[in-house]
């Protein structure tokens, strides 16, 4: 993918005026961006460099601004990080050297998670290997412990965390604590218990208004991932009264080692927010995101209850049912379910039970399954057996790298209308799975037919999605301070 040309403007009045009609002419007038909610942007300060000798006797030395900058090396003390605070845009970053995989290790010791975080904010981690060393070490990969009152503003960025699985409880990322404004992005977190398990299990230590996006998790024991329905919100921290939580360019699977029985797993699942007051207003924005295989035979690729939108994913479960949403520990409330595109042999969406005061919407969706359809509002979708998915798809009985694609055939008949009135709220809502905006009407996650000319399905992290829109760096993420323009 070549770099975009960038026009750059002259006085600062000029700028503001064609900002402003950018930002009237685009919807959403923004995106959100990890620098938004980590506040990490534009850190620069004191690099400290250090190795497995040195690394532990500094970590109490870091400041607002410093790089703890590891070598390449094997570090066996773990990190404990406790009361590590940076400030906004000034934020204390601990990395290995940049690259993939990561030559930065650090490996889990008995009965101590290798990555400790309590009451610290503003704190950047990336680059680095968590290596849990198989199912011998009782110890999670990165947790905010139960002894912290708090932990805000954190970055998990290029992390390759694997092998934490010494039963299902054990855990790639866990929160255990008030959390919030976290970004986890771009890791690759396989062959752990639970892949990611954020909140508790009783309601409380809630997780809020964080991004988590182009992470792979596959092949967990648990939970590809799972956000905790909440109790309430404690704003007196400092979190957001109001927000929302970004799911995004994801890649999940579930196809092998997974529990099966009573201990099967979806391989997303997200709770409820607070049922009043602060925090009931929120959204999930799950989208973007691949969904692929649960071989539990029991559970589905993604359940939710509460207020949850859900568009432009990609879903494909030869073992039963996709989409769920259900009650888990409430009822599904406002839902909207928009350009999915699912192949499955059990249900394709499904609304079962919600909340008689909100609505449930499943609009354009393109699903190919044993019932591809149930429950909610249902308009403009374009539905069908999971065999006849051939008739509009390219390659749906595929392998992922054996030449799996979803994208519409030539004159496909998902080349249809699709009322989208009141789905211009929601971000990104007129770009497709490949991020390229919606100019036609198609149903499901893609808008175009025949060669695919996006990313091609892997188990793998997804790579950036691109887009032919004007000012996508700098008017999309909310900031005009690049003052520029892009075109292809």
């Amino acid at each position: 993918m070549h770099e975009p040309r960038r026009a750059y403007f002259g006085d600062r009045s000029t700028v503001l005026f064609l900002a402003a009609m950018l930002l009237l002419m685009v919807s959403p007038l923004w995106a959100t961006d990890a620098a938004e909610i980590g506040g990490c942007d534009g850190t620069q300060g004191t690099t400290i460099p250090a190795t497995p000798a040195t690394y532990l006797g500094l970590l109490g030395t870091l400041g607002p601004g410093d790089t703890l900058q590891l070598a390449a090396g094997t570090y066996t003390g773990g990190l404990p990080l406790d009361g590590i605070t940076g400030q906004p845009q000034d934020c204390v970053i601990i990395e290995g050297p940049s690259g993939w995989p990561p030559t930065a290790r650090l490996v889990a010791t008995q009965s101590n998670n290798t990555v400790n975080i309590i009451d610290s904010r503003y704190l950047v981690l990336r680059n680095l290997e968590i290596d849990g060393t198989g199912d011998t070490v009782s110890a999670d990969g990165v947790k905010l412990s139960g002894d912290a009152s708090f932990g805000d503003h954190i970055t998990l960025e290029n992390l390759f965390i694997h092998d934490h699985d010494l039963f299902q409880g054990t855990v790639g990322i866990s929160t255990k604590a008030p959390a919030w404004n976290w970004v986890i992005r771009n890791n690759v977190i396989e062959n752990c218990g639970t892949g990611l398990y954020l909140g508790n299990s009783n309601g409380e230590e809630e997780f809020v208004n964080s991004l988590i996006e182009y992470n792979l998790i596959r092949d967990t024991i648990g939970y590809n991932a799972q956000i905790k329905h909440q109790n309430g919100r404690a704003t007196g921290l400092g979190i957001p009264a109001d927000g929302q939580t970004i799911i995004r360019h994801n890649v999940f699977s579930k196809i092998d080692n997974s529990s099966g029985g009573a201990d099967a797993r979806p391989n997303l699942l997200v709770g409820h927010w607070p049922l009043s007051g602060p925090g009931s207003n929120d959204d999930y924005l799950i989208y973007g995101n691949f969904f692929y295989q649960n071989a539990t035979a029991i559970e589905p690729l993604f359940q939710g209850e509460g207020n949850i939108i859900f568009y432009g994913n990609l879903l494909i479960n030869d073992f039963g049912d996709a989409v769920r949403f259900k009650a888990h520990n409430d009822q599904p409330r406002r839902i909207r379910a928009f350009q999915n595109t699912v192949v499955a042999t059990g249900v394709g969406l499904l609304v079962s039970s919600p909340h008689p005061s909100f609505s449930q919407e499943l609009t354009g969706n393109a699903a190919f399954a044993g019932t591809p359809l149930s429950g909610g509002t249902q308009s403009d979708n374009s539905s069908d057996t999971r065999a006849n998915a051939v008739s509009y798809l390219t390659s749906p009985f595929l392998a992922p790298g054996a030449g799996l694609d979803l994208y519409p055939i030539l004159a496909s008949p998902l080349a249809q209308s699709v009322d989208t009135t009141g789905l211009n709220t929601w971000e990104d809502w007129d770009l497709d799975f490949n991020g390229e905006p919606r100019s036609v009407d198609f149903r499901g996650a893609y808008a175009g037919a025949g060669t695919n000319p996006g990313w091609t399905l892997v188990l793998d992290r997804k790579p950036p999605v691109s887009s032919s829109r004007i000012f996508q760096d700098g008017f999309e993420s909310g900031s005009l301070s690049m003052w520029s323009s892009s075109s292809p």
